[in-house]
């Protein structure tokens, strides 16, 4: 068993890693600490082909596989851990269950603009009363001739307050059965996207208001029954998501370990204290632990869609060394780590986020546990 990327695979993440240090490393800063997407670094991934990396070539992409998708989202974040979100949202998420699933027609009306990163998809999934118990959504889609009419709100929605297009979660009926997913514009009458709120990740999400939402039936996604195969797309958005919690971990590990061979202390370099020795041999195993499942998660997916226990699994462990790692590399840095001079705390504030976001760290550990045992789990109480 090889534990080594590919020569094309290393090659592809040498080729990627070069591009970001030369584009994108210069003004990692200022993305970082800007709520906006970053338009500007956009349109170089877009000329580089790095959106829609693991999409057909007949849908105008790479036609590359999940492992390239995955490398290219942690070489962009050892230069620039804010443009890594870009690669997540031209590769994973909400494109990639549009991909999977659109008409030919819906691919032809949306996806240049997405993959060449002059427009954004977001998704619609969590409402106020309906967190990780997405099936007790809310929001309903009534037939009305060839329309249909879209009720309800959503909240946490990624990028919302710039996205033009919006994959949203809704019942068309009562029960799992009932749930599909529409597309939604930005100005279709009826739907008004909020006002931002900011949170500790440095971002900032509108809640989703909709309400007597027309929209046309040809802009219908998924229709009743479309739920398990929606989550079956949402599984692959996990890897996405491990992809850049892992890689601030690393990049965080990388910049402290920069600053443990040069400060002094007490007359050393940091790094000849055994504390700190010990310090950073826990992060490297951790980093690399979560790496190796995060991989064979990836490449589980070279010709197909990766199992829901392994894309589990691997968000579970990137999500908690992610946040360790770049705890414990602030912690090394002093009060240059708390600064925000570096990005350091930065990657901290961004990780913590992750192990809300596609999946609590303990709905994860659920999951994997019915692996563990082959049976489901219900959480509701027990019917009298």
């Amino acid at each position: 068993m090889d534990f080594k990327l590919s020569e094309e695979h290393q090659a592809f993440a040498d080729s990627v890693a070069r591009f970001a240090q030369d584009k994108l490393k210069d003004g990692a800063l200022a993305r970082a600490h800007s709520p906006h997407y970053p338009w500007d670094a956009a349109a170089l991934l877009a000329e580089q082909g790095l959106l829609g990396i693991a999409f057909p070539e007949a849908d105008g992409g790479q036609g590359g596989t999940l492992m390239h998708a995955v490398l290219a989202i942690e070489q962009i974040a050892l230069a620039c851990p804010k443009s890594a979100d870009i690669v997540q949202a031209g590769n994973f998420g909400p494109i990639r269950t549009f991909v999977e699933y659109a008409t030919p027609e819906q691919k032809e009306r949306f996806l240049p603009d997405l993959l060449a990163g002059r427009k954004l998809i977001s998704l619609g999934m969590t409402e106020p009363d309906a967190g990780s118990a997405v099936t007790e959504l809310k929001t309903s889609a009534r037939q009305d001739g060839d329309h249909y009419v879209i009720n309800g709100s959503k909240i946490f929605s990624t990028h919302s307050p710039e996205a033009e297009l919006f994959l949203i979660y809704v019942r068309f009926g009562p029960g799992v059965g009932g749930i599909g997913s529409v597309l939604v514009e930005r100005g279709t009458p009826g739907f008004q996207v909020g006002t931002p709120s900011n949170f500790m990740n440095g971002e900032q999400w509108s809640q989703l208001y909709f309400e007597d939402c027309r929209i046309p039936a040809a802009n219908v996604l998924l229709g009743p029954g479309g739920f398990k195969k929606q989550i079956s797309g949402f599984n692959v958005e996990r890897l996405g998501n491990s992809s850049r919690a892992l890689a601030l971990g690393r990049y965080a590990f990388n910049t402290a370990r920069e600053h443990a061979l040069t400060r002094q202390q007490f007359g050393r370099e940091l790094c000849e204290f055994q504390g700190l020795q010990w310090k950073f041999a826990d992060m490297a195993m951790k980093l690399e632990q979560a790496q190796l499942m995060l991989y064979r998660a990836a490449m589980e997916g070279e010709h197909g869609l990766p199992s829901a226990q392994s894309t589990a699994m691997a968000k579970l462990a990137c999500n908690m060394a992610g946040w360790d790692v770049s705890n414990d590399a602030l912690q090394v840095m002093g009060g240059m780590g708390f600064s925000q001079e570096s990005l350091v705390e930065y990657c901290v504030r961004r990780t913590r986020g992750w192990m809300i976001a596609g999946g609590s760290i303990e709905i994860l550990k659920n999951r994997i546990a019915e692996g563990v045992f082959g049976r489901t789990f219900s959480q509701r109480p027990a019917k009298g």
